[in-house]
């Protein structure tokens, strides 16, 4: 197996962080892995937000909680969604599993290939991470609060564009203890010859 393989059979969705911070030679390699990533039709429209600033982090933190706390839960909902708003209403959400580090990937509203072209970029970020010895997990809450008025108006403070949407993010940081590696079924293959 070459070593491109094995980063990619190990690694697993780390979701407790400890405080050691990522260096910035190690973040910065991660980030770049992640711009270089493919683009339909060479667009590269891809935008990140590399947020470590523990302030920010937890600004962010407590919009997303009251967001989720805010909304009601239906039984037709995508069951990470119910659980998230199960937690937030109980009041111990934590939607980054704090981690030291939060890439927030955007692209251009209405941009057909916006959603693709980011998660290759996440996936690059994840791969990167995973080679240097890093955790990472990729969060959707973004996404899913991405016409959320708080948590949006606050991006913007950032840097999101109006004409932008949230496509995902990679929580980034170094293992809390050991990382388990739980087995992989592996996805379904059919062969059409």
């Amino acid at each position: 197996m070459t070593n491109i393989e094995e980063i990619i059979m190990n690694r697993r969705s780390v979701r407790k962080f400890n405080d050691k911070p990522i260096t910035d030679t190690e973040l910065s390699a991660i980030v770049e892995a992640g711009r270089w990533a493919p683009t339909g039709g060479n667009c590269q429209t891809v935008h990140f937000f590399v947020i470590t600033n523990k302030d920010v982090l937890a600004i962010l933190r407590l919009r997303v909680k009251e967001a989720f706390s805010e909304m009601e839960l239906s039984d037709d909902q995508y069951i990470s969604i119910r659980n998230s708003i199960k937690l937030a209403k109980q009041g111990n959400y934590v939607y980054d599993y704090n981690a030291p580090v939060l890439v927030v990937v955007a692209n251009r509203r209405g941009y057909p290939n916006a959603m693709a072209d980011s998660a290759c970029a996440i996936q690059n970020m994840m791969l990167t991470a995973e080679s240097m010895g890093i955790g990472s997990c990729w969060i959707n809450q973004l996404h899913w609060l991405d016409e959320n008025h708080s948590v949006r108006d606050y991006l913007e403070t950032l840097g999101l564009g109006s004409d932008e949407t949230i496509c995902g993010a990679v929580a980034l940081g170094n293992y809390d203890g050991t990382h388990a590696r739980k087995p992989r079924m592996g996805m379904k293959v059919d062969y059409v010859k």
